[in-house]
């Protein structure tokens, strides 16, 4: 399948493709909508297998970032950002900052901050070339790193989910089968092991996962392991894609809620996770707590107010389980649902233009 292809399949309304030989820099940036507000959304730093690969990942992650942003009730739209490469060998100073360029080139239709493989550091450069950069260190005047952020609304959802299967919030004694303790990973396993839950965790990175196991004294198995982990919660916090045909049969659970993005390989999967019996909070649901902290950042940073509006992400979640039972349909289907209403209704205020310079 062709680019265009691609992007009209989805709905995107801009694909940029930035090279810079000299860091050896490449970088796909994609937006998927600007109905609500400019595209905002992190930048992936991963050694993808083929460009293709990085372009499918990318128009993935763009289009969860408009449902999220929607979802969450935040005036953005939705876009993501990869960078190809391996993010402990390749970073350089002139890589970041010609990505800066690259990112202020679109004139604040996309913003960027960290995720998977970038970190605040790593912003501070770009947001040199760019004012379009949030997720800047608290020194600086940003809201610094935004990964407690998005596991402290993972933890306000999973006690959501505690309290809708097994009748209180109190997760002590619960088991969760952690994927991926990386940066959201590793501070959500402080949050359950601080709540006196049982942690199985894995990262495909050993050093991350020895952290892990250093750090709260939580057991460690193999990446593959963690899907037949005999758990009360499944909890993907690495990459997306993992809940699917041949993975979602080897769980062992009554609930995944985890951090990932596109946690489901196809619209199919949040049925196969309903016919089995569990319960799927919709990731971009549930893992919108780093997105609202670092939108607070631009309209001046308040981590009082940035924190209660993360916390507010437990009772978002009741109110698509009870769309879902109330409409018949799986926590997947009610949350598109809810986030398309909300890009439908408001979306069309773009029609009542302020001034000439009112674009977005």
């Amino acid at each position: 399948m062709g680019v265009f292809e691609s992007i009209a399949g989805e709905g995107h309304e801009q694909v940029l493709f930035g090279f810079d030989p000299v860091s050896g820099l490449k970088t796909i940036i994609a937006i998927h909508s600007t109905d609500l507000g400019p595209a905002l959304g992190g930048t992936r730093f991963f050694p993808y297998e083929s460009e293709d690969d990085a372009l499918t990942d990318v128009l993935r992650l763009a289009k969860g970032m408009t449902y999220k942003a929607a979802a969450a009730g935040l005036d953005l739209g939705g876009g993501k950002a990869v960078i190809i490469g391996d993010p402990h060998t390749d970073k350089s100073e002139r890589l970041f900052r010609a990505y800066g360029r690259i990112v202020d080139s679109l004139q604040g239709r996309y913003i960027t901050a960290e995720d998977v493989g970038t970190d605040v550091a790593d912003m501070e450069l770009v947001r040199r070339e760019t004012r379009w950069a949030v997720g800047i260190p608290v020194p600086e005047g940003g809201s610094g790193d935004p990964s407690p952020a998005t596991a402290r609304g993972l933890f306000a959802a999973l006690k959501t989910v505690s309290e809708r299967l097994w009748g209180t919030d109190d997760l002590a004694g619960r088991r969760v089968a952690v994927q991926g303790v990386g940066k959201v990973g590793h501070a959500f396993v402080r949050l359950l092991v601080e709540a006196r839950a049982e942690v199985v965790a894995t990262d495909a990175y050993e050093p991350s996962l020895r952290r892990a196991m250093d750090d709260f004294g939580v057991k460690g198995v193999e990446p593959d392991a963690i899907y037949e982990i005999d758990c009360d919660v499944f909890s993907p916090c690495a990459l997306g894609a993992i809940l699917n045909e041949d993975t979602i049969p080897r769980l062992s659970c009554q609930a995944v809620v985890g951090s990932a993005n596109n946690q489901l390989a196809t619209e199919a999967d949040a049925d196969r996770l309903a016919d089995r019996g569990i319960l799927y909070a919709p990731d971009f649901v549930v893992n919108a707590g780093g997105l609202i902290n670092v939108y607070e950042e631009m309209r001046g940073y308040s981590r009082t107010r940035a924190m209660h509006r993360v916390d507010s992400i437990g009772e978002a979640t009741r109110r698509i389980l009870e769309t879902a039972e109330r409409e018949s349909i799986n926590p997947h289907q009610a949350a598109v649902r809810v986030a398309e209403r909300r890009i439908h209704e408001i979306g069309d205020l773009r029609r009542f233009r302020r001034s000439g310079d009112d674009r977005n």
